[in-house]
């Protein structure tokens, strides 16, 4: 049996909740490895719909067990919103079913002001389009070694020094920005309000993951956002703020890289985007706007409209190539249905020569164009298949030249939202 690591191959929001849904029937364990509650998730059972933010999507199946990694960044008061949300729908959260690391850094207020400050265009220079939720800035402080971490909440006569620590920072900060100072009173309130809520689910989870390694447990590793947004490998800097590559599983939830088994990419049969930032293969015109009406392109948890454009394979070969990708799961076939011709980005030009790949510079990507390869579409519906058998030949045309195009085999096919509309052509726990 492998471990599996489901990671987007696009830009995010390609369908991960479902998929990693289906997967977690045959999983034992579910992570959380790197993050925020920026990262939607919609999952639809038996018609019944949930939306998630933080928490694993495994949370939803009884008999698993759903794990907070340490790199991910944990705002106390989202994450209890979220479990009395999921209660309220008649799903069972204790600390018997969810544990959290005990050193995941914490999202604050003032890193949510921050956030938000810089994205309003007051603080000068560009806008990435973040969801101003705060999680760039707790990364930050992670980094710079200032954090406050969930097990900090455990002991409130160590707080008032590290509040300062954290305060030496962002005082002259939020001066310097014209913002009020920080108050060291409201947030040690603010931790110690939420500490009795959030601390029943502290756990030492690199501990348990491996014991459950050791066990011969099946483990799903989930990542958040996509592989072009990676920190390092993304479109810097319209990116998030940690590695959302697959190498990060291992190290956002304290096992090591041999951990990791079978690596699963994530990509829409078309291409979306939400934000700033490069997007060639975009299209502004009623063809973008018929792809992000049928597929519903809004963002979970913002409802920001996506940006819609044809398959990139470039892109898409990138992100085989930085996450070891081993199989994709498609999504959103049937948004395609009816089309009668449809287009696949298969390298760029620049400066008037072809090239295969998404150079770094920023301002390079930003004068990239596609050069297309157009593919016969099809007018037989693929919505709700669930065998190949169903699928019109020239859909499964379509699929056979993207697994070409981008180097990876078609694992699953995801022919809707509902997770049993899934075509299986290899069990990556069985890998």
């Amino acid at each position: 049996m492998a471990n599996v690591v489901v990671v987007g191959a696009q830009w995010g929001d390609e369908g991960k909740g479902k998929i990693v849904d289906w997967l977690s029937v045959g999983a034992d364990v579910v992570v959380r490895f790197q993050g925020g509650h920026n990262a939607g998730h919609t999952l639809v059972i038996d018609g019944k719909t949930y939306k998630l933010a933080l928490l694993p999507s495994g949370i939803v199946r009884p008999g698993k067990l759903s794990i907070i990694g340490n790199g991910v960044v944990l705002d106390p008061y989202h994450l209890i919103d979220e479990i009395e949300k999921l209660r309220g729908q008649g799903v069972e959260v204790t600390p018997a079913n969810l544990k959290v690391a005990e050193n995941v850094p914490l999202i604050l207020s003032l890193h949510r002001e921050l956030d938000a400050h810089r994205e309003s265009g007051n603080a000068g220079g560009a806008k990435i389009g973040t969801t101003k939720r705060g999680i760039g800035p707790a990364y930050e402080d992670k980094v710079a070694r200032r954090a406050i971490r969930l097990m900090d909440l455990a002991d409130p006569d160590a707080l008032d020094d590290k509040i300062d620590r954290l305060l030496a920072h962002h005082d002259p900060l939020c001066r310097g920005l014209g913002l009020p100072s920080p108050n060291p009173a409201a947030i040690r309130d603010e931790l110690v309000t939420v500490a009795p809520k959030v601390l029943p689910f502290m756990a030492p989870t690199f501990e348990i993951l491996d014991s459950e390694r050791r066990a011969g447990k099946r483990i799903l590793f989930e990542g958040a956002q996509g592989a072009l947004l990676d920190v390092d490998h993304g479109t810097y800097p319209y990116v998030t703020s940690s590695n959302t590559v697959a190498g990060n599983a291992a190290t956002g939830s304290g096992l090591g890289p041999r951990a990791i088994g079978y690596v699963l990419g994530i990509a829409k049969a078309y291409t979306t985007r939400v934000g700033g930032g490069p997007f060639p293969t975009e299209l502004d015109d009623d063809v973008g706007r018929l792809i992000g009406q049928r597929g519903r392109e809004f963002g979970t948890n913002t409802g920001r409209p996506r940006r819609c454009g044809w398959f990139d394979a470039v892109l898409a070969r990138q992100a085989v190539r930085t996450c070891g990708i081993d199989g994709l799961a498609l999504t959103k076939l049937d948004i395609l249905d009816g089309f009668e011709t449809i287009k696949v980005a298969t390298r760029y030009r620049l400066n008037g020569e072809e090239i295969e790949y998404l150079p770094a510079s920023q301002s390079a990507q930003a004068r990239i164009e596609p050069v297309y390869e157009t593919i016969e579409g099809w007018n037989g519906a693929t919505s709700g298949a669930r065998s190949w058998a169903d699928l019109p030949a020239q859909a499964i045309k379509y699929v056979r030249r993207i697994e070409e195009l981008v180097g990876a085999p078609v694992a699953l096919l995801s022919t809707s939202p509902e997770r049993d509309d899934t075509i299986l052509v290899h069990d990556p726990f069985q890998d």
